[in-house]
């Protein structure tokens, strides 16, 4: 096959999935952002009225408020992850009996639904924590999803609870391939545990650890089902994140125009954060 067909077959089986590409992401994105700039209504638009749906949302308390509950929640997540899912996977990779049953159990919760979770955790908080709290006589037990500090804890323990598993097993994947005659090389020659995990493990696994910062930090922007089924932002939108905020102000509000607005800076952030972080980690593996 010569290299004009190499060519064109190449283009062939990638056309599909940039057909699919641009009907489901480049597309809406560029009617996006061409809608933030009118008045639309979700039907019809009937003048342009350039930058004042921007200037409105950066006056909107609502958007800036669930802006800096949303950075404060990711910025917990993504610590919490990373380490509990490291963790995890530094567990189940020693030889013990049970190791496969527990990769198992950890991974399961990543496998139920947002919405689903939500709601068995709302019970759990609603019911099971006061129950606990009245037994023990705990007063910081009850109520947990009707105040702000509450709820931010409520939302970082479902998300960490359902994702670690799935953060464990990327990390496995790499542990995985860490040659033992390196591991067992460097206990011969006397290195603590400690010595061969900051040494040997973790710059070998670097490159895991900015895929799981990736994936946390933008699911972490992201999260919507959850933050609907446990606090639905409440009480009085504190615990409203951005995602939720964005949904909100087009369908409770009718305000269409200015959701895509938000949408757009939206993904402006998580693009950004999620593209630096990924080039300074992408230095910090050469430097490891």
């Amino acid at each position: 096959m010569n290299m004009k067909n190499k060519s064109l077959s190449f283009w062939l089986f990638l056309t599909p999935t940039l057909v699919a590409l641009a009907l489901v992401v480049f597309i809406p994105v560029l009617e996006g952002l061409f809608y933030s700039f009118t008045n639309w209504d979700g039907l019809t638009f009937t003048k342009v009225v350039g930058f004042q749906n921007y200037i409105t949302l950066f006056q909107d308390k609502a958007f800036i408020n669930a802006f800096w509950f949303t950075v404060g929640f990711v910025i917990v997540t993504v610590i919490m992850l990373n380490v509990i899912g490291l963790g995890l996977a530094l567990l189940v990779t020693q030889k013990f009996k049970g190791n496969n049953f527990l990769r198992t159990v950890f991974f399961m919760p990543n496998m139920i639904g947002g919405l689903i979770l939500g709601f068995i955790w709302q019970f759990i908080f609603t019911q099971g924590f006061q129950a606990l709290g009245n037994a023990l006589h705990m007063d910081w037990l009850q109520n947990w999803l009707t105040n702000e500090t509450t709820g931010f804890w409520g939302l970082v323990i479902v998300t960490v609870w359902q994702m670690s598993g799935y953060i464990m097993i990327i990390y496995i994947a790499y542990l995985q391939n860490i040659p033992n005659e390196i591991i067992e090389a460097a206990k011969i020659d006397g290195a603590s545990a400690w010595q061969r995990f900051t040494k040997i493990t973790f710059p070998m696994i670097a490159p895991a650890f900015t895929v799981c910062m990736f994936l946390t930090l933008s699911n972490g922007f992201k999260i919507y089902d959850q933050n609907l089924s446990l606090t639905n932002g409440g009480p009085y939108n504190s615990t409203q994140m951005l995602a939720m905020d964005i949904v909100n102000t087009a369908y409770n509000s009718g305000n269409f125009a200015l959701s895509e607005a938000k949408a757009i800076i939206f993904f402006i952030i998580v693009a950004a954060i999620s593209l630096l972080q990924v080039a300074y980690n992408r230095k910090r593996e050469e430097d490891l």
